[in-house]
């Protein structure tokens, strides 16, 4: 296939030159044809996997050279020339197989993938070289000076050192150098390379481990050490020490001179992590996630890709690094729905680390308290291994888990703590130990609405109100970022003081804790507060060093945190993600309950969390009070066994978007006419999508529900190429999706 843009061969090729060679470029673009032909010039060498520089229209772009026949019928006189192969180690096979395969189970075009595996165009380039001083060869002659004999004295034979190093070991100044360069007596020499990220120590002891926590770091090793596929779920209550059991697969792993990758969640939250592996290992891992500059992106794609970079712990998009000998990839909270990119390329980062995994003949280990029905199912049919910590490490016990049933015991009025939590946490700050309030939801209040006619606040662009954050005085759209102050009247009605909050946001729970315990010292943890690592790990030192009483924070609290001096746990409003239509709404509000719980009584002073809700009956307060989880996820399966939903059949979404309403309407009912009709598969909709409005475009829904043997790709396929759509429609395909709005 030729790119498009061009009008006459270049001056340099010869039409009708049939015997030229030709190579595929695939082009970091979303553009559906894939790669494109491409002419090898005289004298240029380039192989699959080669970054080069090649034509488009009248742009020049970076590329990779691709796997594939060319287009035997395409003339050579319609062929444009790769302009340059760039100097950076190539990109793998697997990372080849990787990207094609992403891009063929989730729809989307192959350019689109690999500009994911492209996020550093900096890490193409080769590393600057800096220049030093070396000794001149010779004898030294026999009347120096005291400091030139310093100088001389810190240059070993054939040595290299930097100008400033050099000078300041030596007690001189630079123009002493300079003067020595001028006498003959110093050259000037680049200075070696030395390694990006510091190795790790694997001579360093691990922290004693319990029996069952031994057995499973030696099936995790031997997995490591044979060099093959494998997949294993590790399981334990929270603080059983997952995290040191795979630690020690990353040393088995390392001890094989391959490469781990580890995917946190939200890697951004990860300081106390990052402790952990320092005391493991005596040094950092290499970091990914969205928060590095430019610079430090740059220098650790090219490490990784050069083989310097051991160990990396990164968000999903670390999936996509250029790792030449990944022996082991580990997925920690596999369960958690930040794993999945909503955006763009839309794919699930636990169940593409599964293929990653298999294309590099690597194991793969998916942590979790609460894992997904997804990954429980695929241990049961025998796909994965399983390995369980049922106790928690040390001394410390599981928290008791109670409902608190706000029908009995309501807040009162204007407020959203009901009596016994109050009393719960003064009882816990009276005995020097620390408490946490968790809610999840941002903001003072989710609502704002008119008391004299009842105008709700919305967003402009989006199906949703419009958030109140009081402390910045505005009104915020958690979906766009649509933002604006809070108006002194109501838009409708023009009633002066009339605009009331209602319900709580975390901000609004701060508000009624510092009223209730004007004395506590108080740390609020949410994203508008803990905006990164550098304030992330500043919080957990202030809350583990005791200068914080009251925690209070939404789901950020969650994240794996360990502070032996949290005793109590209160969840505002247990009910909250139990509310709509969700297929996965208990599981997931079971899990992120589950998690917030495993906070409290870490160390030897005994946990007690409190769940305030309106349905203590409801089957996830009861699992939660029992510790039953697995007889929650078995009836979980049960309710959806029958009906062939997820994980026991396949969805796919189609979300049909517009700025114009009608022609969203239009293009979802003509994709609706041309659904597929098959057996074992059914197409739900069209419908307006649960946010029919988001950022300024119309949304419409297409669910397709098929049985679990069913390959929902090429139905889609045919589906998406016998209906035609203007332009300005959009069509986002999501397989296997984890939410529905």
């Amino acid at each position: 296939m030729h790119p498009p843009g061009w009008k006459s061969s270049p001056p340099n090729q010869l039409p009708g030159v049939a015997s030229r060679p030709r190579i595929r470029v695939l082009l970091p673009l979303p553009l559906a044809a894939g790669a494109y032909d491409y002419g090898i010039p005289p004298g240029l060498q380039v192989a699959p996997g080669d970054f080069v520089v090649v034509p488009l229209g009248g742009r020049q772009l970076v590329g990779v050279a691709w796997d594939g026949a060319t287009d035997a019928a395409l003339p050579a006189s319609r062929l444009r020339d790769v302009q340059q192969v760039l100097d950076a180690p190539p990109m793998t096979e697997t990372l080849r197989r990787f990207i094609a395969w992403v891009a063929a189970y989730t729809l989307s075009p192959p350019g689109a993938v690999l500009r994911m595996a492209m996020s550093s165009p900096g890490g193409l380039e080769p590393p600057a070289a800096h220049a030093g001083w070396q000794a001149a060869p010779g004898p030294p002659p026999a009347r120096l000076t005291p400091g030139r004999a310093r100088v001389l004295a810190a240059l070993a034979a054939g040595q290299v050192r930097a100008g400033a190093e050099l000078a300041q070991e030596a007690g001189v100044s630079p123009a002493v150098l300079r003067g020595m360069a001028d006498a003959g007596l110093l050259l000037p020499a680049l200075l070696p390379r030395g390694p990006a990220f510091a190795p790790p120590d694997l001579s360093l002891p691990g922290p004693a481990l319990g029996a069952e926590q031994a057995a499973a770091v030696a099936a995790l090793r031997a997995q490591v050490a044979a060099r093959d596929f494998s997949v294993t779920l590790l399981t334990g209550v929270t603080g059983s020490g997952k995290t040191e059991v795979y630690l020690d697969a990353v040393a088995e792993c390392l001890a094989q001179g391959r490469q781990a990758l580890v995917l946190l969640p939200e890697i951004a939250l990860s300081a106390q992590w990052l402790e952990r592996f320092r005391r493991r290992f005596g040094v950092d891992p290499a970091l990914w996630h969205s928060e590095l500059g430019a610079k430090t992106r740059a220098k650790t794609w090219r490490a990784v890709a050069e083989g310097e970079v051991p160990v990396l712990v990164g968000a999903r998009s670390a999936l996509f690094l250029p790792f030449p000998d990944l022996g082991l990839v580990v997925v920690d909270e596999e369960h958690e729905t930040a794993f999945k990119q909503e955006e763009g390329v839309v794919y699930h980062a636990r169940d593409m680390a599964v293929v990653r995994a298999r294309l590099a003949q690597a194991s793969i280990v998916l942590v979790s308290a609460t894992p997904s029905l997804e990954t429980l199912n695929n241990v049961e049919s025998g796909r994965y291994r399983h390995l369980d910590l049922p106790e928690r490490h040390g001394a410390a016990g599981m928290a008791r888990v109670q409902a608190l049933d706000l029908r009995k015991s309501p807040p009162e009025r204007g407020r959203f703590l009901a009596p016994p939590l109050v009393a719960a946490i003064g009882q816990t700050l009276a005995r020097g130990e620390q408490a946490m309030l968790f809610l999840n939801r941002r903001g003072y209040a989710p609502l704002t609405l008119c008391r004299a006619c009842g105008h709700r606040m919305r967003c402009p662009n989006c199906t949703a109100w419009l958030v109140e954050h009081r402390a910045q005085k505005r009104l915020q759209c958690h979906h766009c970022g649509h933002a604006e102050p809070i108006p002194p009247t109501c838009p409708e009605c023009q009633a002066p003081g009339t605009l009331t909050p209602v319900g709580p946001g975390v901000e609004r729970v701060v508000e009624e804790a510092t009223l209730l315990f004007p004395d506590a010292r108080r740390i609020v943890m949410a994203s508008d507060t803990i905006p990164g690592p550098a304030a992330a790990a500043a919080a957990a030192a202030m809350i583990s060093d005791r200068q914080v009483d009251l925690i209070i924070g939404t789901q950020i609290v969650a994240k794996g945190w360990h502070f032996p001096g949290l005793t109590l746990v209160g969840v505002v409003d247990a009910d909250l993600g139990l509310a709509g239509g969700d297929l996965r709404a208990a599981e997931r509000t079971l899990q992120v309950l589950h998690q917030v719980a495993g906070r409290a009584g870490r160390a030897e002073a005994p946990g007690l969390v409190l769940l305030q809700t309106f349905n203590p009956d409801h089957p996830v307060m009861q699992a939660l009070v029992s510790g039953d989880l697995e007889a929650f996820m078995a009836a979980e399966a049960a309710g959806r066994r029958p009906g062939h939903w997820p994980p026991f059949g396949r969805l796919a979404a189609l979300v049909v978007s517009s700025e114009d309403e009608r022609e969203a309407d239009r293009a979802a009912r003509d994709l609706g006419l041309a659904a597929p009709r098959a057996e074992g598969v059914e197409v739900l909709g069209p419908a307006p999508a649960p946010l029919a409005l988001l950022r300024g475009r119309h949304r419409r829904r297409l669910l397709l529900k098929a049985r679990k043997e069913v390959p929902v790709q090429p139905l889609i396929r045919d589906w998406l190429a016998r209906v035609t759509l203007p332009p300005s429609v959009r069509v986002q395909v999501d397989v296997d999706p984890v939410g529905f709005m």
